[in-house]
């Protein structure tokens, strides 16, 4: 331990002439605590937010997906995709063909997305355990075909989770101009029968909108036979997505791209991923407005210590040794308040997961959890830590180097 360090660290805890000076070192890691463990659990919060939106969506996006760079769709019999499902990385291989469609009910009609998949979508995902109704999921049986609506579309069609009439739809016929005199003719039609069965993603964008049914018939109905919008992977139990991503995007080449849960739902976590930064930046701004604590006890503490410095500079210390002495306290002060600022974080998120002490609200059933969720993240923690000491040391080296061209 080098005499600077010994020296900083027992001014630190050694009683000074001035009680108060003690009372404003102890402020100071009391603030620097404060501030990094409101950064550890803001920012542990907004991780669980995007944990909770990344599983509400398992149950409809797959691990993988594999769709054309460019053009709307591609030769299920295309070299690649064969390639591909025969990779032995690969459990669950599913053809998809995605469109607009209208839907005709009752009177009422509505713009939807129609999803066609094979029949081992079932396999793919965990649909089953969002759908509801007194029914089971079936996508087409003998000549029926089957479609399972999102609960918004449904209500907003005035359906229940099972309808006797079939629902209509119409997709444009491709390349053909809409008939004037005929603009029925123009279109391409269908009926879907119901399977007893909604789902519910509880996420606008599929349970308004969307409506599972069979390949074959969206391939019909959108004139698309052999052909799909994109294929839903599902990786052998224990395989790193991120490396078969990549492995994947290198065999497959710029024809293709390689889509993980994140990068399907890009729009929604990159405004997730601006809400953390955002924070972020805010509470460090708060995190340098503690520090200043920082200053006010150095400044003190030099003003104190004077008789002390005069005898280190009698005795051979440089006016940069001296200097050294009070920024390392400067750090000690950063860095024991960052310690306990990160355990208090840590702690306090390990008793809301635990126990849920601050709940979203007091109507039961309003919201999709009941407490606030959190998800503490190795390299938040670290970047927290890396934070407060670069904000420390910002916030004490030129003070330091200013009062001791006074002082010394």
């Amino acid at each position: 331990m080098s005499y600077e360090l010994f020296i900083a660290r027992r001014y630190l805890f050694a009683k000074k002439s001035h009680h108060a000076i003690n009372i404003i070192s102890g402020i100071s890691v009391i603030g620097v605590a404060v501030a990094t463990m409101a950064m550890v659990v803001t920012l542990s919060v907004f991780n669980g937010f995007q944990d909770l939106v990344a599983d509400l969506f398992t149950a409809f996006d797959p691990e993988l997906r594999v769709m054309p760079s460019n053009g709307q769709t591609v030769s299920l019999r295309d070299s690649a995709l064969l390639w591909l499902k025969q990779n032995e990385g690969i459990e669950v291989f599913t053809p998809v063909l995605e469109g607009q469609a209208l839907v005709v009910q009752d009177g009422r009609q509505h713009v939807v997305t129609i999803k066609g998949v094979a029949d081992n979508v079932i396999r793919q995902t965990n649909i089953e355990d969002v759908l509801y109704g007194d029914g089971s999921f079936c996508l087409h049986a003998d000549v029926l075909e089957y479609g399972v609506l999102g609960i918004q579309l449904a209500q907003e069609l005035g359906l229940s989770t099972s309808f006797e009439n079939p629902l209509q739809v119409y997709a444009p016929k491709q390349g053909e101009r809409v008939n004037i005199g005929n603009p029925i003719s123009s279109f391409n039609h269908d009926e879907l029968q119901s399977p007893g069965v909604v789902f519910m993603v509880r996420q606008a964008k599929y349970d308004r909108s969307y409506i599972l049914t069979s390949l074959q018939f969206a391939q019909r109905l959108f004139d698309r036979q052999g052909r799909v919008s994109s294929v839903d992977l599902k990786l052998k139990h224990g395989s790193d997505i991120n490396k078969v991503k990549q492995q994947l995007q290198a065999q497959l080449g710029k024809r293709f791209k390689v889509e993980d849960r994140y990068e399907q739902q890009n729009d929604v976590f990159r405004v997730m991923r601006i809400e953390k930064f955002i924070s972020y930046l805010f509470l460090s701004f708060i995190l340098l407005v503690a520090c200043f604590n920082i200053i006010g006890s150095l400044s003190m503490l030099m003003i104190d210590k004077q008789q002390d410095i005069r005898t280190l500079q009698n005795i051979g210390a440089t006016d940069a040794q001296i200097c050294t002495i009070f920024r390392l306290e400067g750090h000690i002060i950063s860095l024991t308040g960052a310690l306990l600022g990160l355990a208090l974080g840590v702690l306090l998120c390990w008793i809301q997961q635990e126990y849920g002490l601050i709940s979203m609200g007091d109507s039961e059933g309003s919201f999709i959890i009941e407490a606030y969720p959190v998800s503490v993240y190795l390299t938040d923690i670290l970047l927290v830590l890396a934070t407060v000491l670069a904000v420390g040391w910002l916030a004490i080296w030129y003070p330091v180097r200013y009062l001791s061209k006074k002082i010394l």
